[in-house]
């Protein structure tokens, strides 16, 4: 008897709610038409990536900039609607972008 089994037979009454999280709240992100910079910059001799150019809602960008570093696994902020990722994952970065939908374009290097 699985966990479902016992909650049904708990809650005999209970209906449970069909919900599509396909196009879950992390896809309703806004998408432009000029593309997102994605340049590569050097700062007390450490390299960093900057995202910068993006049209949208500020949240919004802020969701981006959480959901970049949590896949990359670095450190990062947000600040002056930019992103600063530690570390040189313009490639990365891009591909995620672009499966996302969004219009990149590298610059530097």
């Amino acid at each position: 008897m699985d966990l479902q089994d016992q909650l049904k037979n708990l809650f005999p009454d209970h209906a449970p709610e069909l919900s599509d999280n396909s196009e879950d709240s992390k896809d309703n992100l806004w998408l432009q038409d000029d593309p997102i910079i994605c340049k590569y910059e050097k700062r007390k001799g450490k390299p960093i990536t900057i995202l910068e150019g993006y049209t949208g809602a500020t949240e919004d960008f802020k969701k981006l900039a959480k959901e970049l570093k949590t896949k990359l696994s670095v450190g990062g902020s947000f600040k002056d609607d930019k992103i600063i990722i530690q570390g040189d994952y313009r490639d990365k970065i891009m591909t995620l972008l672009k499966e996302k939908g969004f219009n990149v374009k590298r610059v530097g290097g």
